[in-house]
């Protein structure tokens, strides 16, 4: 440690930037890490039961609805069927993770006892080869679990193939993509790719000169590590702070309008098939007896936005429509410095009665526009 009476001023500065800097990175570590610990461990769990659990036989094949629908009444995030599906499957595929883990944590001691009939590396029954690729798959599986996040094993344990699996994972590691890079390259087939190439060497150089870097910055942004924090994913998700005070006061808006708004959600979470989105605002219309969903952009309108909304407008019909409701209606607001555009989604309503009936209840699209133009005004002078 440096003697601070023998320093100048930006010797000092830069030492306490430097202290920050760690002392954030190592936070950011150790969520991201705590992150993909607890979904290992709930897999674990759920394996273990599955095969010993002292009651297991009276739940028979549907063991995960049962603990789905049990944490989901205990308000724990991420506990649908579908994602305690992936947790098994990533405790399965990664099993080792357990071993390394166990020797180094005592929160981890605590909640997983490692099986008492698994041979040491050291048994004589195990030849050195066995070990020799015991340590490597130990020593490359200490490096994934430090280096990627839950949402990097999230993609990797779909793949079902598993030299194409550790294709990727060490591609991963060597390239440091993100996210977002690794689905890329996944989708793009670079595996089948690299694998029919000559000059394969090329061929990765070519794939890694502009791609998409993982950093802890963007990791701890993800609303994942927020629920798992316990914050609310309004707090977060929104793209700037203009965007968020906008939708504040489009909130009381629609609700003092007395058109029998009433407020359900605001960054309402939907899972597509293994995408999250979240809908800026979910009303329920009591007149309409229907969902109403709003996306605000605070930006210029792309077609992209409005295939968005009729997504989410089509999902809620399918997932979240019940007897007596009528299909929903998704509203999109569109803002830049000059020009507002307010469009209606009414996915799959044919009947022009009926449409009709829907847009005499909303607001008018003039009403709308004034209000977005009245309040970009105010958070923009």
């Amino acid at each position: 440690m440096p003697n601070t009476a023998q320093v100048d001023m930006q010797s000092l500065v830069d030492e306490i930037l430097s202290i920050h800097q760690d002392l954030k990175c190592t936070a950011l570590r150790s969520v991201n890490t705590l992150l993909t610990l607890r979904n290992w461990l709930i897999g674990y769990h759920i394996a273990n039961y599955e095969l010993q659990g002292a009651d297991r036989a009276q739940y028979g094949n549907r063991v995960i609805e049962n603990i789905a629908r049990e944490l989901q009444q205990r308000k724990v995030p991420r506990s649908t069927k579908r994602e305690l599906h992936r947790f098994c499957q990533f405790y399965r595929l990664y099993p080792q993770i357990g071993r390394s883990l166990n020797a180094q944590s005592s929160l981890v001691s605590s909640h997983i006892i490692m099986a008492e009939n698994t041979e040491p590396d050291d048994s004589p029954a195990v030849s050195t080869k066995v070990r020799s690729v015991n340590a490597q798959l130990a020593k490359l599986t200490d490096k994934l679990f430090s280096s990627l996040s839950y949402a990097h094993f999230e993609i990797l344990v779909t793949i079902d193939d598993e030299l194409k699996r550790r294709f990727y994972e060490l591609e991963c590691l060597r390239a440091n993509w993100s996210v977002r890079e690794l689905k890329r390259q996944l989708y793009s087939l670079y595996y089948e790719r690299s694998s029919l190439s000559i000059d394969k060497a090329k061929l990765s150089e070519l794939t890694n000169a502009d791609v998409e870097t993982f950093d802890l910055i963007s990791t701890i942004r993800d609303p994942y590590v927020f629920e798992f924090l316990g914050i609310k994913a309004q707090h977060v998700l929104s793209e700037s702070d203009v965007e968020t005070k906008i939708t504040d006061h489009l909130q009381d808006f629609l609700l003092e309008l007395g058109h029998g708004f009433c407020f359900e959600a605001r960054q309402k979470r939907i899972l597509i098939g293994d995408t999250q989105f979240y809908i800026d605002l979910v009303f329920y219309h009591r007149i309409l007896k229907c969902h109403i969903l709003i996306e605000l952009k605070v930006a210029e309108f792309t077609h992209e936005n409005i295939g968005q909304l009729n997504t989410y407008v089509s999902w809620y019909r399918v997932n979240e429509m019940r007897d007596g409701d009528n299909p929903p209606i998704g509203i999109l607001l569109c803002t830049g410095k000059d020009s507002t555009l307010v469009e209606y989604a009414l996915a799959g309503m044919d009947n022009n009665l009926f449409v009709s009936k829907y847009l005499l209840e909303l607001p008018s699209k003039e009403e709308m526009q004034a209000f977005l133009e009245k309040s970009l005004k105010q958070e923009l002078s």
